[in-house]
């Protein structure tokens, strides 16, 4: 069966996974960790999302992410792109360093959002990296150190989430440790990391009356939440999906933007195909790519096969033209 493909809601809440190809480590030592962390914090901030929880292994990473208006696919992409590159060459390495394409779970905000904290900020302890809550306190490794307040990471929406527990931050902190200190003898959570199996129903047993009742609600694996919030989110996706739709059924093609493209900046299709450098010939390539995906909803590699180009200078493209144009909203 194919692979479903993401939902990507701008201003959602994700819990995403990373791991290691054939569950090979992706950190060596302390500083490939802390060049991974410097880096997310700088795409997370030049995205304008929020970190609520996050938490580094050796072989694997868990983030809880609110995405920016632009999603969190740009993100991700330019995150763990530049990652696999910096550690192929620190190691003296070729060849893929993740496993498959990241794993990205749309969460319920209101009925998930402490759930996935604690959740992901005990994940050393399930794992036996460390054995209480004390020791915890000083793994470096994620962020529960910052909402205690023992780290400080400008990136992360630490006071989004002390602000769940109580309006003063003492309160809020003790409060925050009491909840976690509660969750240390929970294991695995399917649902956290499957989504849309078990959702906000009270476990297996209400799921199974509710079949037999004959009630059903709307499922879906990449979502965790009941099912008005399934319904709401895939709607949202749909309504993208419907337009994109539309300008493919309209004959729209990237053939037909490129030609469009080309015509309005006055430049041939020759020398925008044929990896000219030339600025005006940049641009236009990159309205080009900024469009074929919006419209037609391509992936950087497909526009990359169409303009003669590598991926990655498309990627970058689209980079450029989106911080043009946040720049001139600004001005």
């Amino acid at each position: 069966m194919p692979r479903q493909a993401r939902l990507d809601v701008p201003g959602a809440l994700h819990h995403i996974m990373v791991r290691g190809i054939n569950k090979s480590s992706l950190f060596d030592d302390d500083q490939d960790k802390a060049r991974f962390l410097e880096r997310l914090g700088k795409n997370v901030t030049d995205g304008k999302c929020a970190i609520y929880a996050w938490v580094l292994m050796d072989n694997h990473v868990h983030l809880l992410l609110k995405s920016g208006k632009d999603g969190v696919s740009a993100v991700m992409r330019k995150l763990l792109t530049w990652y696999a590159q910096y550690y192929n060459r620190r190691h003296r390495r070729t060849g893929h360093l993740f496993e498959n394409r990241y794993k990205s779970i749309l969460c319920d905000e209101d009925n998930y959002l402490l759930a996935l904290v604690r959740y992901i900020h005990l994940n050393p302890i399930r794992a036996k990296f460390v054995q209480t809550m004390e020791q915890l306190d000083l793994y470096p490794w994620s962020g529960h150190r910052a909402v205690i307040g023992k780290a400080h990471h400008p990136w992360m929406g630490t006071e989004y989430v002390l602000a769940q527990f109580a309006t003063t931050l003492r309160k809020a902190r003790n409060a925050y440790r009491r909840f976690m200190t509660e969750g240390l003898g929970q294991g695995h959570v399917p649902e956290f990391t499957g989504g849309g199996l078990i959702r906000s129903h009270g476990g297996w047993s209400q799921v199974i009356a509710m079949r037999r009742r004959g009630q059903k609600e709307e499922a879906d694996q990449r979502i965790l939440g009941g099912g008005d919030f399934v319904e709401s989110i895939l709607r949202e996706a749909d309504d993208r999906q419907v337009r994109q739709l539309k300008h493919r059924r309209a004959g729209k093609t990237i053939n037909k933007v490129i030609e469009e493209e080309c015509k309005k900046q006055k430049v041939s299709i020759a020398e925008v195909q044929g990896g000219s450098k030339r600025r005006k010939v940049s641009a236009t390539r990159a309205g080009i790519a900024c469009r074929s995906r919006e419209e037609l909803g391509l992936t950087a590699a497909e526009i990359a096969r169409h303009l003669g180009v590598n991926t990655s200078s498309i990627t970058r493209a689209i980079e450029r033209a989106e911080r043009q144009n946040e720049n001139r909203k600004h001005k």
